[in-house]
């Protein structure tokens, strides 16, 4: 049945273009092993979202599923940011260590943190894990920040090491790179890969109109965060032009 139909090129895994970023906000074994069922070739990494690995009554047994199943796992980037203002990454960092986890996220979104501390940060952490560091403020009230400056911190924290930096837009997508009624703000995206190839950011795009435009803009192969569990099926057949929403999409290389 793959030779059905002539679709656009996906990536194997482990993929560096193409990848579907998945929050997992409190799944059961027996959910996760159902998601791997239905569409683990199409899971790339899965986020442990906000604290909830501190919380959460199954952590060490997901994590073995996960790993099992050969899905990273990373911590949530907020996690990082309470330990950063608690003057704690050191014992975050040993704790990240002591699970396995070879991800680690360095945001910003919420505490103030300068911006200079964070490209230290992840100049240091890069040594020891693959680094997202999110870019974009939580804040959904409409505040802007200028695309220059956007792109002046993605061009910085890639250079100190992210592996991929990722755009905000919460996991409700009102923020960021959205609107706060959830549209995309489509300058801003347009200046920011202007400079910045977008093979190296993760958007995130937790509503199926959002992951639309991201496919129908930059094709099949790019990164998408913030995706439900539910939705991975659903995205993948998005990205393969198996849905009236992007019907004919064809590959369009490195997205520019």
């Amino acid at each position: 049945m793959v030779d059905l139909l002539d679709l656009p090129h996906r990536s194997d895994k482990p993929r560096e273009r193409g990848v579907t970023h998945v929050i997992d906000r409190g799944l059961s074994i027996a959910e996760v092993d159902g998601l791997m069922e239905v569409a683990g070739d199409s899971v790339d990494i899965v986020k442990l979202g906000w604290g909830t690995a501190l919380r959460t009554g199954n952590l060490e047994q997901k994590l073995a599923r996960y790993r099992q199943h050969g899905v990273p796992v990373m911590l949530g980037g907020t996690l990082t940011e309470i330990a950063i203002a608690q003057d704690r990454l050191d014992s975050l960092v040993g704790w990240v260590h002591e699970l396995g986890l070879e991800h680690f996220e360095i945001s910003d979104g919420t505490i103030a943190l300068e911006h200079g501390r964070k490209v230290e940060l992840i100049e240091r952490l890069s040594k020891e894990f693959a680094v997202l560091s999110e870019v974009g403020s939580k804040d959904d009230t409409g505040a802007i920040t200028p695309p220059y400056q956007w792109v002046e911190m993605m061009r910085a924290e890639l250079g100190a090491g992210a592996w991929k930096v990722i755009a905000e837009g919460r996991e409700a997508g009102t923020a960021g790179i959205f609107r706060p009624t959830g549209e995309v703000r489509e300058g801003l995206i347009g200046e920011v890969v202007h400079d910045i190839d977008p093979g190296q950011i993760m958007f995130d795009a937790p509503r199926k109109h959002q992951q639309v435009w991201f496919v129908r803009r930059f094709g099949p192969e790019v990164n998408l965060s913030n995706i439900a569990p539910t939705d991975v099926l659903a995205l993948e057949t998005l990205r393969l032009g198996l849905r009236s929403d992007t019907l004919g999409i064809r590959d369009l290389g490195s997205g520019g």
